[in-house]
């Protein structure tokens, strides 16, 4: 096993880690490492590593909220089951434009739209709006999630579809659509957080099925580094979901639409001039 393919594979889990869940691209993070320091292995197990990746975010939000997401907890009256039951209507619901339009939007885009210049222009596009609507003079109506209604989710829904281009964002996709709506920042990232576990666990199922299609099995060598980049990609999502809910709690989203833009102007020059 080659030391500096596993060093790869753990930056990539950490970038996956902390940009899954900040509305500032992981798919567009991880294309970009890749290409200035791509990973020796074949395009299509990179392309199956970066989503699979996010199987260790995912058991991050499940264990997180194993309490408020489980309706079978015998710590819980018979009113928060049904609420949590609710939820999960709600996030069925807001899954509903992405397997319709989505995941089959994202299987024609995937090979055309993973450029750089593409990259470029959706993070600095996205960091914009984020700013324009931080700036405006609107109160949530909505401050919880059981306020959240089932239109409202599936609203919500549509906007993720937006993140089939790369450098979107599906968190930041999510939780701009929330914000319009009329959510909150906390409600509309936890539900983000939510919607993220149906949507990424299908989108890794699909990917691993596609490619053991195409190629066939993983090799020892392969399963190691899907190991440890779904591992370190657990671990940092931990600490990446608390930090974004407590930094939240007193600011708002203005710092990412900053980070997006800027990150956008330095790929655009990077590639341009020194690529």
């Amino acid at each position: 096993m080659d030391f500096i393919e596993i060093c790869k594979a753990i930056l990539l889990g950490i970038i996956q880690g902390i940009t899954e869940w900040l509305p500032i691209s992981s798919t567009g993070h991880l294309i970009l490492v890749d290409k200035i320091w791509p990973m020796s292995s074949t395009p299509e197990f990179f392309e199956v590593f970066k989503v699979v990746i996010q199987f260790g975010s995912i058991l991050a939000v499940l264990m997180l909220y194993y309490h408020k997401l489980n309706p079978f907890s015998g710590r819980k009256s018979k009113r928060e089951q049904q609420d949590a039951f609710a939820l999960w209507k709600k996030v069925i619901v807001g899954c509903i434009p992405i397997i319709i339009v989505g995941l089959p939007l994202d299987m024609i885009l995937e090979d055309y739209l993973s450029g750089e210049f593409v990259i470029a222009t959706t993070l600095i596009l996205y960091g914009i709006a984020f700013i324009v609507i931080e700036n405006r003079e609107k109160r949530p109506t909505m401050r919880t999630l059981e306020e959240l209604s089932y239109r409202t989710a599936f609203f919500i829904g549509c906007f993720q579809v937006l993140a089939a281009i790369p450098g979107t964002s599906r968190s930041g996709a999510t939780i701009l659509g929330a914000v319009l709506l009329g959510c909150s920042r906390y409600v509309a990232s936890e539900f983000s957080f939510f919607l993220a576990v149906p949507v990424m666990a299908g989108a890794s199922g699909l990917k691993l099925l596609k490619y053991f299609l195409k190629v066939g099995m993983f090799s020892g060598s392969e399963w190691f580094l899907l190991i440890i980049g779904t591992l370190v990609s657990f671990v940092v999502s931990l600490f990446a979901i608390r930090m974004l809910l407590n930094y939240i709690r007193k600011h708002d989203f203005k710092i990412f639409g900053v980070y997006r833009i800027v990150l956008g102007l330095i790929v655009l020059f990077y590639f341009s001039f020194l690529a």
